[in-house]
């Protein structure tokens, strides 16, 4: 809390505590705070991890360069290096140090001139008790540009290790930070009008006249380059990419990643290889607005409701996830993904306990997964608009905010959202559907074979296998056994159970035939 103290001069001044945190959580500190108040004992406290590195003094002015950049573009504080210290934490010190490799150390900004630090010396006493001082670097998160090395390379932090970025990586972070404009750039590769869905683009044209109330009459290709998809050259429109993605028959020629896959697994785990366990796989392509509708079908296909009896006494249904926190999650997606990573689609993955949907690309600074309900910065602003005139956004950061209501009226944990750095870039939502209160429903469509007075005499287990046959059609005792984690005698009985409540059948057979199959009465098993 600020506190006012009085100047020399008689007047009052506001006074602000920068203490770092508690002691006793040195995982709460930031750079900064390292920084701030380093002595020896902080020296010694903190390892190597993702905000602090170690180094002997012997290391050369070019490798120190690599570690300006990869702090310059390590999100969201930078961090510190420690010149004297070994890797294991031995305190050597810098006092035998020549002063001509002292000075190179710090002017290592020759070689790396976009960083942002600055340096000093701390008093310490070395591992052979001698008084010494170690060489502390601040390096600060450059949110501007990509820092790079004058040799081209740029790095990232991520956790223990320094990376190199590829070429499609650092023009992601020069994307980030503001240093060019994908979403603007003319793609030669393909013609217009000739590969373009001119129908789509007339409704675009309608509409952005209406929205816009424009009385003046404008051609096609005016109201394109009002919405700022492209420009003339040499009397010719060309599109640019938002243009491209949006209008022409086939995206995926400039940017081979643009489609969303749509994936149902069995179970709560992506298995791969011969446990395969992928139930429904559907690649949708395309127009963006297009795709949208399309996932929307798709998704809406795979997409459960389960029933329950009301407190009124009547049966009431309730979707596996509420459709507007679902597809405001795909839509954001296409919006905001990163289209500059060029081969990564976008994946929407639906399991037994969760659904994700994961897009190419990281936030948008100042946007993190801790501040998404409240900072809006759209990394594709031209594209976003013109979805907004075939009312799929809402050109607001509203969107998070409605999405974490809808789930918890459907007293569901709120959505997660979370970014991917190490491997890949990559945001990635997280819906769950508390599949532990979900045991109290009944799949939206077996409700047909079971009456409220029924309902209330369903046994957990009984719901189980209820909710099993609304997607296998059928069951036998060895499945139920596996379902329920029982032994044969008691998945015999709940199937047996079930047989005598009027909801199941069960083909004729053997008695103890553990493959006699059972099924929802009134369905041909």
């Amino acid at each position: 809390m600020p506190r006012t103290r009085t100047t020399s001069t008689g007047e009052q001044q506001l006074q602000f505590d920068f203490n770092p945190p508690p002691d006793e959580i040195p995982q709460l500190w930031t750079a900064d705070d390292i920084w701030r108040v380093c002595d020896e004992d902080t020296i010694r406290r903190f390892s190597e991890d993702n905000r602090v590195e170690r180094k002997v003094w012997s290391i050369t002015q070019r490798a120190l360069a690599d570690y300006l950049s990869m702090w310059g573009n390590t999100q969201p504080h930078g961090g510190v290096v420690f010149i004297g210290v070994g890797n294991n934490g031995a305190m050597i010190g810098c006092k035998d140090c020549p002063t001509t490799h002292l000075n190179d150390l710090e002017t290592v900004r020759r070689l790396c001139p976009d960083a942002k630090h600055e340096f000093k010396r701390v008093s310490i006493t070395n591992d052979v008790g001698e008084r010494d001082f170690i060489v502390v670097l601040r390096v600060y998160y450059n949110d501007v540009k990509l820092v790079e090395t004058v040799s081209g390379d740029a790095f990232v932090r991520e956790g223990e290790e320094k990376r190199l970025l590829t070429e499609a990586e650092k023009r992601e972070v020069r994307l980030m930070k503001g240093e060019i404009d994908v979403e603007s750039e003319l793609v030669p590769g393909v013609k217009y009008p000739d590969d373009f869905d001119i129908d789509l683009i007339r409704t675009f044209v309608r509409e952005y006249t209406r929205k816009r109330s424009l009385t003046q009459r404008y051609s096609q290709e005016d109201i394109l380059q009002l919405a700022k998809l492209g420009r003339r050259v040499d009397g010719q429109f060309q599109a640019n990419l938002a243009c491209t993605l949006l209008f022409a028959r086939d995206p995926r020629v400039p940017v081979p990643g643009a489609y969303i896959r749509v994936l149902r697994y069995d179970g709560v785990a992506e298995n791969f290889g011969k446990n395969l366990n992928t139930v429904f796989d559907r690649v949708i392509e395309g127009p963006l607005a297009h795709q949208i509708l399309a996932a929307e079908q798709a998704i809406d296909s795979q997409m459960r409701s389960f029933t329950r009896l009301g407190a009124d006494g009547r049966f009431f249904t309730r979707p596996e996830y509420p459709k507007d926190v679902w597809l405001e999650a795909v839509v954001n997606a296409v919006v905001h993904r990163s289209y500059n990573l060029k081969h990564m689609p976008i994946f929407v993955k639906m399991f037994e306990d969760r659904m994700t949907v994961e897009s190419p690309g990281l936030f948008m600074p100042p946007t993190t997964g801790a501040t998404v309900y409240d900072a809006h910065n759209p990394r594709n602003p031209n594209l976003m608009w013109a979805l907004y005139y075939f009312d799929f956004v809402k050109c607001a950061f509203e969107g998070t905010r409605r999405m974490r209501a809808a789930m918890q009226e459907a007293k569901l944990p709120e959505p997660r959202f979370a970014q991917k750095r190490e491997g890949v870039f990559q945001v990635e939502v997280t819906l769950r559907n508390d599949v532990e209160h979900r045991k109290a429903f009944v799949h939206a469509d077996v409700a047909d074979v079971i009456d409220e007075e029924t309902y209330v005499d369903l046994q957990p287990p009984e719901k189980m296998v209820i909710n099993s046959l609304a997607t296998t059609g059928t069951i036998n005792i060895t499945e139920a056994s596996l379902l329920l984690n029982a032994d044969w005698k008691t998945a015999k009985a709940t199937l047996d159970a079930l047989v005598d409540k009027g909801i199941l059948q069960r083909k004729d057979g053997k008695a103890r035939d553990r493959f006699r199959p059972y099924f929802l009465r009134g369905r041909d098993g």
